[in-house]
């Protein structure tokens, strides 16, 4: 059974301020599953900081524009409500960028003052029936996403956004067999590789949310207003139909799935989110048992490569001490992984309130007989602490854990968003055997480059 270490600090009822928060508003994890829908807009309901700080963070981590628009509040818009400007800025946004769908993003000062969003869309849906015709204005889909900046996480956000998308547009009709795939808020590379697993496997299948191409896109004249790529809205209206929804992030995704299942009877998977070896193959059995399909051979022989490179690098992260932080379910998954390699996990922390991440990381440290600090709902200064405390070797988390390995005095092996200290991270996934490979490389020579082994013995 695992054990905590001493821990003076932080009791949360001694502390009355966040220190360095490695989480985000609810609206940019909506935004996020957004952009990854063909022809649609994110169209925030609230001031302009609301839309340039994540177009800001978008663009560090990915390297691509990003349509984004913003009602604009000012002081008027605080006092007397947002109605006009959501009328008028979906006007615009139709005469000028003839958007498939819009998805009405909810901020703070929205919700503060009781904007009845549902209300303004029927009146914005009149007004561009009287200014162009009623077949301009069926031809965009306005969807509300009620997100307030003030409650819950990013995580939250993208997991609203979904399910909001789901119930809107999701219609019973003919089933068509097909794996409904919720990837979360993950990289390009993560999906693509998610995209190889399931093409190996002959599953028929549709990435919904799918920003693999819209937030990697190549840069060829003449630029288009939107980037090919992401999910059509007929895919998610056929969501109802498919055979089973796999959340691989549960917390970002598994209420719509949930829904699915609910609502229309499609099977629900949630998680685990598929990275190193028990969690993909997790992912890859219950497929096969859904589809009745064998696991193909090119499959097997990566996750053969996937041993063999435990194998070979056993010597650099055997009992190294670790500390992992970030989303939920991306947490969880590494923190397996790490324990798959030997690794000892000292500190696992996410700021996302959440009702299952202490027993899964629980179930993990019993598994591995690992004494290791578990944070919820926490912020990086109780992390740094415990990891300085701990002796970590080596910290795994986002950009926003660079001044904290400082001051431990380690390396970050950097995954999750955002990654803006570096490039063409989003490029490669850690999902699946051929990802895992990847991450563990990441980690050996991020070990190596901080400190070489002196006696040279570990060549």
């Amino acid at each position: 059974m695992a054990t905590k270490l001493a821990n003076p600090l932080i009791s949360k009822a001694n502390r009355h301020v966040t220190i360095n928060p490695p989480k985000m508003c609810q609206p940019i994890g909506a935004m996020y599953a957004t952009l990854g829908i063909d022809k649609a807009v994110p169209l925030v309901q609230g001031s302009q900081g609301c839309c340039t700080y994540v177009r800001y963070q978008f663009n560090r981590h990915f390297k691509e524009p990003v349509n984004i628009a913003v009602t604009s509040f000012h002081e008027d818009a605080a006092v007397f409500g947002g109605r006009r400007n959501l009328i008028e800025g979906i006007r615009n946004l139709v005469l000028r960028y003839s958007p498939t769908v819009i998805g009405v993003i909810t901020t703070c000062s929205s919700e503060t003052i009781g904007d009845d969003i549902e209300a303004f869309i029927k009146e914005a849906y009149k007004k561009l029936s009287e200014e162009l015709s009623s077949e301009a204005a069926n031809s965009v889909y306005i969807v509300p996403i009620h997100t307030p900046s003030y409650a819950g996480t990013h995580v939250k956000g993208y997991d609203t956004a979904t399910i909001s998308y789901v119930k809107y547009f999701a219609k019973k009709k003919e089933e068509n067999g097909k794996a409904y795939i919720i990837p979360g808020m993950i990289n390009p590379g993560d999906i693509e590789e998610i995209k190889h697993i399931l093409d190996l496997m002959k599953i028929d299948y549709s990435v919904l949310f799918d920003i693999s191409k819209t937030l990697n896109s190549p840069l060829m004249p003449p630029k288009p207003l939107y980037p090919e790529g992401g999910t059509p809205y007929s895919e998610l209206e056929d969501s109802a139909n498919g055979k089973v929804a796999v959340a691989l992030c549960p917390h970002a995704g598994g209420s719509a799935a949930k829904y699915l299942e609910s609502e229309f009877g499609v099977k629900s998977m949630l998680g685990p989110f598929p990275v190193g070896v028990a969690n993909t193959d997790r992912f890859i059995e219950n497929l096969s048992q859904v589809y009745e399909v064998e696991i193909p051979y090119e499959l097997k022989v990566e996750r053969g490569l996937l041993l063999d490179a435990m194998a070979d690098t056993c010597q650099y992260t055997m009992m190294k001490k670790a500390a992992v932080f970030g989303d939920p379910d991306i947490v969880i998954g590494v923190t397996r992984f790490l324990c798959e390699l030997g690794m000892d996990v000292k500190v696992v922390e996410t700021a996302t309130p959440s009702p299952t991440f202490t027993d899964e990381i629980k179930a993990i440290f019993d598994e591995y007989n690992i004494e290791g600090e578990i944070l919820v709902d926490s912020d990086l200064y109780e992390f740094e602490y415990l990891a300085k405390e701990a002796g970590v070797d080596v910290v795994l988390g986002n950009s926003k854990g660079v001044e904290v390995t400082k001051s431990i005095k380690c390396p970050l092996v950097r995954i999750g968003f955002p990654v803006y200290d570096r490039v063409g991270y989003f490029r490669y996934g850690i999902t699946g055997y051929k990802g895992s490979i990847w991450l563990l490389d990441l980690i050996v020579n991020t070990i190596l480059d901080y400190s070489y082994p002196h006696d040279k013995l570990h060549q």
